[in-house]
């Protein structure tokens, strides 16, 4: 979340001792244990399970097969890191890399197998396509990170938010001119706002602590990593069962518990502390369950910051197995957040900037849900019923937290609640060569607010008449409407050999509030994919389609001085995307692609106040769209990426990616200007070696072009400083300087020690291991005195309400920030 203004010498030293820390413990444990490798594998077209699959373990003679229930299980298995590879006839090879084999826990996998093309073969074919990662639905921009590139990722801190960043056109906090310490995912260009996630496919709107309302960033990530099979990024040719998004649909999916015995692990990472524990509940049931616990209060207090952020959450999963064709999945996420600045010991202008402008807020938030999964012939029905509630709640007063509970200073007050209520269902056939599906979403929403926020003080005359009045936004709002939509897909195998495929999708999207939310045709977007195969290692893809989202709630609910909903005539934000790539599969673990996209918006709400169009408001940190605005901005963002990937072979993998693109959006003015993330370049490096006896080392290089951001009004900001505590932007001047480029290098070292049925993974990991600073936008302030004690003014007299004989001056916020850390995993 925050960083420590490093002192190198004692960075070093500390680096050096946790080093020979590691190396001592590698001395102990070296006695060859064992693990289990235990699963189920399913036809991903069906969902049926499959008998007599061959799994087996790259480098060994070990493999097993299938059961009649497409279970396998396999035992004693030396500890260390394998590629599985998984066969059988009428299907596609799978391979399955860096699946590590300790001995404290069984290694619980879900494998799904595609069926091969019916003319093709070649088993030099299967093979050259076994690391791909596309459907017949999403041919491209599609992306999957395994549990193990999660767990190893440096820097990635177990968060799944922030190692997604590493992804090929993702930026984020620090990348995207958002904050740094913040998770806001920035998509090819678009808002954080734009990207929709999945859970075991049920819809979790809330993944990040201390999360923005109406957006979905934050500091910290709410996911445990222990629950986590794999990620599945996709950044455009969305399959039509997926509303509501612009810019990417992220799925998680979650393993399911150990069915042999109970087993679990204890983590202490560098921001908290978890404990997870799992197995069967009976014959036919499963159970993950997690609690963890953040620490950074502590630490923070320690070290002298003034921020406390104190966090919650847990996390379940429940799976029963009710008959041999149906199942059903209970899950739930939930946290309790709470931000507060404190007097730190020590004084400086530094701290003093964070206690005047830092507002306090306590939230939490939950997602529960159901999920039945019925194998039908030739397919299977999905219903998912899911409930999320968000409670937020933010104080912030003139002159910072002293004067906490003088309501004459307050400057800002947030009471705002959401619901949703979520019924899914969808169906899913394979005949022949046919795939199609089909499906329906109702929702009902309930909103409620209670907000005030004081924009600018008023400005008086010498002889105390008001020259400039004041700006207050004040409203109480409640409301609840049902949205609904349905969707079909359809996908077909075509020419010889199956060479082309192709897959349309047709969905729409309604509400019972905007003005014309009933009307479907407005958001009727189809969608259409290729993929070709030029040869038995390339691929040419293509899609074409249109996608909508509707405006948060707290746009919709926002009511002017009247209590009119004035936002009510809102449309639906529209994208529409086009995309072309070619894709080259050397090896089953080697993977290039090369794409380039244009995405083009219309009807972006753009700010009726200030004329900006909210896409560059998405890193707002209270709540993103308390305001009256209208349906008239545009926006565009294009470029092209380039990525590759080499999966664990000889003990090594590898990633690398880069994007060069464009964003741009229009406000009030309809003139195209850069948006907040419009960073243009866009690259990542991830390096990691496997040694003998546990070692591992990994290494991740990140780089972004120079963020846009918006100069201050410095006499606009010198009245106001002493009510908001920060400084005003010059709208007039939207995006015009930019900050230097980002660049930071990552490193960590891992150790595992296997006992019998106990695994110790000790690890050290250093975030900006070369300490380089950190671009962001200077902050607005008034200068202090040496002694940090008051204000320095041109008079020597008190400084005046409206700042008129105060020293502006502007605080620098680039400084080197390293976070080295070391914490230990241990499995039983």
């Amino acid at each position: 979340m925050c960083g420590i203004k490093p002192n190198k010498p004692n960075i070093m030293r500390l680096f050096y001792l946790l080093v020979l820390f590691l190396l001592a413990c590698g001395h102990a444990g070296l006695a060859q244990n064992t693990g289990v490798l235990s699963g189920t594998v399913r036809d991903r077209a069906t969902q049926q399970t499959l008998p007599g699959v061959t799994v087996a373990l790259e480098g060994s003679t070990l493999g097993t097969a299938t059961d009649e229930q497409g279970r396998f299980r396999l035992t004693d298995i030396p500890t260390g890191s394998y590629n599985v590879r998984v066969s059988f006839v009428g299907y596609e090879s799978l391979l399955r890399a860096n699946v590590v084999i300790t001995s404290g826990n069984a290694n619980i996998v879900s494998l799904e197998l595609v069926p091969a093309a019916q003319a093709l073969g070649e088993v030099t074919v299967t093979a050259s396509r076994a690391i791909r990662v596309a459907t017949a639905e999403t041919p491209l921009s599609v992306q999957r990170l395994s549990v193990e590139e999660i767990k190893s990722n440096p820097g990635g801190n177990f968060d799944i938010s922030k190692v997604v960043q590493s992804l090929p056109g993702v930026g984020g906090g620090g990348t995207g001119g958002t904050a740094g310490f913040r998770n806001d995912i920035i998509i090819r260009g678009g808002a954080p706002n734009e990207n929709v996630y999945y859970l075991d496919g049920i819809e979790v709107p809330v993944i990040n602590h201390f999360q923005t309302q109406g957006s979905a960033g934050g500091p910290a990530g709410m996911l445990n990593v222990s629950f986590i099979e794999d990620v599945t990024l996709s950044s455009s040719a969305f399959n039509a069962r997926y509303d509501n998004a612009l810019s990417s649909v992220l799925q998680f999916r979650q393993r399911e518990g150990n069915p042999d015995r109970t087993q679990g692990n204890v983590r202490l990472s560098g921001t908290e502390v978890a404990a997870t524990l799992e197995g069967p509940l009976t014959q036919n049931t499963t159970y993950l369950a997690s609690v963890r616990r953040s620490y950074l209060q502590l630490l923070f207090k320690i070290i002298d910051l003034p921020i406390r952020p104190d966090y919650w959450d847990a996390q379940f999963k429940v799976t029963t197995k009710l008959s041999a064709k149906t199942s059903i999945t209970l899950l739930g996420l939930g946290a309790l957040d709470h931000f507060e600045v404190a007097v730190p010991r020590k004084s400086t202008p530094e701290n003093d900037y964070i206690l005047r402008n830092t507002p306090s807020s306590d939230q939490w938030n939950y997602t529960v849900g159901a999920s039945l999964r019925q194998l039908l012939p030739q397919g299977y029905l999905n219903v998912a019923l899911s409930r999320t509630q968000l409670d937020n709640q933010v104080d912030f007063f003139e002159g910072g937290t002293a004067f906490r509970g003088d309501e004459s200073r307050r400057v800002l007050l947030t009471r705002s609640g959401e619901a949703e209520n979520k019924l899914r269902v969808d169906v899913n056939k394979s005949v022949g060569k046919w795939q199609y599906a089909y499906g329906t979403v109702g929702q009902w929403v309930e909103f409620d607010s209670r907000y005030f926020n004081r924009l600018r003080r008023a400005v008086l005359n010498p002889d105390g008449t008001v020259q400039q009045p004041g700006v207050d936004v004040t409203f109480t709002s409640d409301l609840s409407f049902a949205r609904f939509g349905a969707f079909a897909q359809v996908t077909r195998s075509l020419l010889p050999a199956d060479r082309l495929t192709l897959s349309a999708g047709l969905r729409a999207d309604g509400n019972s509030f905007t003005d014309d939310g009933a009307n479907l045709l407005r958001t009727l977007s189809p969608r259409l994919s290729a993929s070709y195969a030029l040869a038995d290692k390339w691929n040419l893809n293509a899609s074409v389609g249109r996608y909508y989202k509707i405006p948060p709630s707290t746009l919709l609910g926002f009511r002017d001085e009247t209590g009119r909903l004035v936002n009510k005539n809102n449309r639906y934000v529209a994208s529409t995307h086009y995309v072309t790539g070619l894709e080259y599969l050397p090896t089953p673990s080697t993977r290039f692609t090369l794409e380039g996209f244009y995405k083009q918006y219309r009807d972006y709400p753009v700010s009726v106040r200030n004329g900006i169009s909210l896409a560059n408001l998405g890193s707002d940190f209270v709540a993103l769209g308390n305001e009256a605005v209208r349906s008239t901005g545009r926006g565009r963002a294009y470029g092209s990426e380039f990525f590759f990937q080499q999966k664990l072979t000889k003990n090594l993998f590898a990633v690398a990616a880069y994007t060069l693109f464009w964003s741009e959006f229009s406000g009030a003015d309809g003139r195209y200007k850069p948006s907040a993330w419009d960073t243009r370049h866009l690259a990542s490096l991830l390096l990691g070696r496997k040694f003998k006896r546990g070692w591992e080392m990994g290494l991740k290089y990140r780089f972004a072009g120079g963020a846009p951001y918006t100069p201050f009004d410095f006499e606009a900001s010198r009245q106001n400083y002493l009510t908001l505590g920060q400084g005003i932007f010059d709208f007039r001047r939207l995006n015009t300087e930019r900050l230097n480029s980002f660049q930071q290098f990552d490193f960590r070292l891992d150790k595992k020690i296997n006992w019998p049925r106990l695994t110790l993974d000790l690890y050290l990991d250093v975030q900006n291991a070369f300490v380089l600073k950190s671009p962001a936008p200077a902050s607005y302030t008034f200068e202090r005195t040496p002694d940090n004690s008051d204000f320095v003014t041109t008079d020597g007299q008190p400084v005046r309400p409206d700042g008129s004989n105060a020293v502006p001056t502007l605080l620098r916020n680039d400084a080197a920030t390293v976070l080295p850390t070391i914490g230990f995993i241990v499995e039983f």
